[in-house]
């Protein structure tokens, strides 16, 4: 019965891999989708948001059954109630990747960056995929050396962030309001997307340590 429990608990975490492994495809997706406003890959990115989203209804039900059945004390207490909380941070960085292709969606046929800025979304674009990928490999190897990276790493997206700014607040941006409002919401989501990843990691810590992170 406890194989069977630990099982359980084994399964959760794979789940929690796969849903980073998802959301990373579908930034990466998006982000080219943007900058080629290609159409038919921003569909696909927004119709394969079901697909992270069955995966999280499947992880909560899983972790909530464990928690009525199981009654888990302790450190196995900690990897359930954490591992719902991370569940919904990775739920939540689909999200984003889906509100950049619906960005490029609703701009179609022209594309929603800039000459000028093609360059800032890419790089925002990259830093998203090595964030996600760190985070999976966070998740998988409860690994609070690589957890604590992913802070510096938020720290080179929200200096990207800035820099979307700095350029649609200059009065040579001569784009107009509509495009402005996109490039907003898109460093908006690219930032977002990084928040949760670093949340995550900040999870795990917790789950290793027992110790909370500001």
């Amino acid at each position: 019965m406890r194989d069977t429990y630990h099982d359980e608990l084994d399964a959760i975490s794979a789940a929690l891999v796969d849903m980073a492994n998802l959301v990373g495809s579908a930034m990466s997706r998006a982000t080219t989708a943007l900058l080629d406003a290609d159409l038919q890959l921003a569909e696909q990115v927004i119709g394969a948001d079901e697909a992270v989203d069955a995966r999280y209804r499947e992880t909560e039900a899983r972790a909530f059954d464990l928690l009525a059945r199981q009654q888990p004390v302790a450190s196995d207490l900690r990897i359930l109630v954490t591992s719902l909380r991370m569940v919904a941070d990775l739920e939540r960085m689909g999200d984003n990747a889906v509100h950049v292709a619906k960005i490029t969606r609703r701009r179609y046929p022209s594309s929603a960056v800039p000459q000028s800025l093609r360059a800032t979304v890419l790089k925002m674009g990259h830093a998203a995929e090595e964030i996600v990928a760190k985070t999976a490999s966070v998740i998988a190897g409860r690994d609070i050396v690589l957890a604590a990276e992913l802070e510096k790493d938020d720290d080179v997206m929200d200096e990207l962030h800035r820099q979307l700014f700095t350029a649609i607040l200059d009065d040579s941006f001569d784009q107009g309001v509509e495009a402005a409002i996109d490039i907003t919401l898109v460093g908006r989501h690219y930032e977002r997307f990084a928040d949760h990843a670093v949340s995550v990691a900040r999870r795990v810590v917790y789950l290793v340590t027992g110790e909370r992170l500001d």
